[in-house]
């Protein structure tokens, strides 16, 4: 039965990246526009994670900070607050920074569902349990971010995480899908739900 939901899941993520591409493909054009506009430098920020059974490939996101190449070589997140652009915030709040992701879901690097990828550095400190993060690939949502994602400290994501590959099916990828919508609308903060 999990076969078949992974099989599921998959045409699940084709469809639903090629169709949401088409849909939010004026909100794309708009960002890009106004990135020029707003934000001289790089429209796209792309960056090295690690995805299902450790194998890297590039995320794509709109750029939401100012360039600065050495923190970013250096994965330096003590300068982001000072980075961050008034753009940028508002493309983060909404998301919408997050949507060029939808080509990576089409590519298979990544699916609508999932955890979300991280560093290498992150991975190559996992532990078996913190490992089983790898056995699906990575999301642009998940259960850990429709619960407070980064209001979360690091040890509950990773239980938000492997509780979700444990007990994964497409009805729990649906609700998240549809929850997700609501923290857009909503916001983080009124979602939040610590492990115990």
């Amino acid at each position: 039965m999990r076969r078949i939901n992974l099989v599921m899941k998959r045409f699940g993520d084709l469809l639903g990246s090629g169709i949401g591409l088409i849909i939010v493909s004026p909100i794309l054009l708009i960002t890009v526009v106004l990135l020029e506009i707003c934000m001289p430098g790089p429209v796209f920020f792309r960056q090295e994670r690690v995805g299902k059974n450790g194998k890297i490939f590039n995320i794509l996101k709109f750029r939401s900070m100012k360039v600065d190449k050495i923190a970013e070589m250096n994965h330096d997140f003590t300068k982001d607050a000072e980075r961050m652009t008034p753009f940028g915030n508002i493309i983060r709040r909404l998301k919408i920074d997050e949507l060029p992701q939808m080509i990576n879901v089409f590519r298979g690097d990544m699916s609508l569902v999932g955890p979300r990828p991280t560093l290498k550095e992150q991975t190559d400190l996992y532990n078996d349990y913190q490992r089983q993060r790898l056995n699906m690939r990575p999301g642009m949502t998940g259960l850990a971010q429709v619960n407070g994602n980064i209001s979360l400290t690091w040890d509950e994501r990773i239980e938000y995480d492997v509780e979700y590959i444990t007990n994964f099916s497409i009805l729990l990828d649906l609700k998240i899908l549809f929850k997700t919508v609501a923290v857009v609308i909503c916001g983080e903060d009124k979602f939040k739900h610590p492990k115990r």
